[in-house]
């Protein structure tokens, strides 16, 4: 990725910034082009429902800016490696 990428967090739900929030301050310093990366484990509803529509609603508000969505964080074979990874740590701390 380069210099002109721009990072948002958001959250679907009880918490700010929203996903309309967070597009909107991705376009403000120039997006034109917005991945949303769902950051769950799972392809549950939220990934193949809520999340699309949720991220299709913010970019009405955007005229000629694309979106398109990544695969969850849990569909990663890494995902695993760094569960591995972490549970090797606790154990070595333990032993401390």
């Amino acid at each position: 990725m380069g210099e002109d990428v721009v990072v948002e967090g958001a959250h679907m739900e009880l918490a700010e910034p929203s996903i309309a929030q967070a597009f909107a301050r991705c376009v403000e310093q120039g997006a034109t082009f917005v991945v949303a990366h769902p950051f769950m484990l799972a392809p549950g509803r939220h990934v193949s429902e809520d999340l699309p529509r949720l991220v299709a609603e913010a970019a009405q508000s955007h005229d000629g800016v694309q979106f398109v969505m990544a695969a969850p964080l849990g569909s990663h074979d890494g995902v695993i490696e760094a569960v591995v990874d972490r549970c090797g740590a606790a154990i070595s701390e333990r032993g401390s």
